[in-house]
């Protein structure tokens, strides 16, 4: 019923203040239950194989969206999705992102795909591959959510990524909680040995955005 909504979170680089990006969120504007958020709707989506469908509508809409953006001078470098397992394991994700593109006339380097570490970790060669394709293609490609799954360094070190999210979960209570603390300052180092983007979710306030200036993160996005 054409229900969907996109909505955009801007994303900010910690050293210039500047706008980068933004990643792409969906919402349900239902007709009884009014906005309605993803974790509503989404794990449902994914059982019931609908997850496909939706995912290459966001894509579709969220590039010409960035496209129409660039054409009226605002100046994003990227604009980030997050990919559903379902999305990969069809296996025709290349051939989909290509076509997108050219539809579109987004240049590739602008579009940013974001992987759940919890499922991008441990896969077959034939994905890695895959995403290497996506690479080729000028597309950049981002680990979601880091720190939340089963990370393997040996393995890590085989994604062709160029970025990483520190999850909200680590961002909520820093600096207060040295726990969160120890551990996002651990990814960063992780980030910057490997000569990776790090970006951090679910910033809402100064002082969180402060902290991770100071120690060195790349990027923020969230409320604040």
């Amino acid at each position: 019923r054409n229900e969907f909504l996109l909505y955009y979170q801007p994303q900010y680089n910690l050293k210039t203040s500047r706008l980068v990006g933004a990643e792409v969120l969906i919402r349900w504007q239902h007709t009884q239950k009014g906005l309605m958020s993803p974790n509503q709707f989404i794990p449902i989506a994914e059982e019931s194989g609908l997850m496909v469908n939706i995912g290459d509508w966001i894509l579709s809409n969220a590039c010409r969206q960035a496209k129409q953006w660039r054409d009226m001078g605002i100046d994003l470098e990227r604009i980030s999705i997050n990919l559903s397992g379902q999305q990969i394991q069809r296996g025709n994700l290349v051939d989909l992102v290509r076509g997108v593109l050219d539809e579109t006339g987004l240049p590739a380097f602008c579009l940013e795909l974001e992987i759940l570490e919890t499922y991008i970790m441990g896969q077959e060669d034939k994905d890695i591959k895959m995403l290497e394709k996506l690479r080729d293609l000028g597309v950049h490609l981002a680990i979601d959510d880091f720190g939340t799954g089963q990370s393997s360094l040996a393995y890590l070190k085989r994604l062709p990524v160029g970025k990483l999210k520190i999850d909200r979960s680590f961002v909520t209570d820093i600096p207060d909680n040295l726990d969160d603390a120890a551990i996002t300052r651990a990814i960063v180092a992780l980030g910057k040995s490997m000569q990776l983007t790090v970006i951090a979710e679910g910033v809402e306030h100064e002082h969180q955005a402060t902290f991770l200036r100071e120690i060195g993160c790349d990027e923020v996005q969230g409320y604040y």
